[in-house]
This record gives structure tokens, sequence and C-alpha cells, in this order.
């Protein structure tokens, strides 16, 4: 079966009843745990994207607190949890100020964290990643933005 288009998929919920649109967003929420969270964010967390912000950075903060440090395997393993929630969450969000504000943080609490970096090369290159892909958002930001975020991201280098 071949997927319908965005621009189809929109030509029919326009043409459908607010009823049936509504029935079908709630068939989606239950389809899946990622359309509810999405959902989520969309209804209830959107418009106060600071308060949405300082929430993850508390989920980030009790990760952080959960980290084995005594390997690096289990250090890399609790990494990459907290970058898939951060990743998954910045997508709901799509704003590129969010992912540069989420990921500087999650560098700060690598860094202050004192997590040995050079243990591992995956984990030298899991912060090296994150360090560009802040840079890549940051090059969309208003320069204001920008010269106050490239301070922060210095200072983690």
């Amino acid at each position: 079966m071949k997927s319908a288009t965005v621009n189809e998929i929109k030509k029919e919920l326009q043409s459908l009843a607010p009823e049936q649109v509504l029935q079908l967003c709630m068939r989606l929420a239950k389809y899946k745990k990622d359309n509810k969270e999405l959902f989520s964010y969309l209804l209830f967390e959107a418009h106060n994207e600071a308060q949405y912000i300082e929430q993850i950075k508390i989920d980030v903060d009790e990760w952080f607190d959960e980290i084995n440090v005594g390997h690096p395997y289990y250090v890399k393993k609790t990494l990459r949890k907290i970058l898939r929630h951060i990743t998954k969450h910045v997508k709901y969000s799509g704003i590129k100020q969010t992912e540069v504000e989420l990921l500087l943080y999650f560098c700060g609490k690598c860094r202050d964290k004192n997590l040995d970096l050079s243990q591992s090369t995956a984990l030298y290159n899991m912060y090296a990643s994150q360090i560009k892909k802040i840079e890549k958002a940051l090059a969309s930001l208003h320069e204001d933005l920008q010269y106050d975020y490239l301070k922060e991201l210095d200072g983690l280098r």
C-alpha cells in the first residue's frame, strides 16, 4: 500500500467535518506513543516553550545523576539514551533555539559531571557531533542570540 503525500492528506482533512478530524486524531494518539507525546506537546506545552525546556532539563538532570561512571560503555549507553530523549523533544518543538539550548545544556552537563571523554573514541565523537549540531543550528538564529550562545559554546570546547 502506497502512502499519500502530505498535500493529499491536508486536502482530505480540509474536506472532513471537525468531528471526523477529532476521531482521526484520537485514533492516531492511541496508535503510537510518539503520536500521543506530540499531541501532548502541541496541545499543552507549545504555548510555553520556556517551561517545556525547563522540564526537559529536569529530566536530563535526573538521568545524569544515574550515570554509572565505572565503565565507558555504561556512560556511552546512558548518554545515547539522554540524546535520544533530547532529539525527540527537539523534533516535537521544531524551534532551533530550543535545540541549541538543550544541546548546550547536555554538553554543559557532560563537562560538569567531569566525564572523561578521552576514555573512549565513541564518547569523544558523540560530544563532538553535538558541538557540530549546535553550530549548525546557531547559523539559523538571529545574530544577537548567536552571540550569546557562541559565548556559551566557547566555554564548552
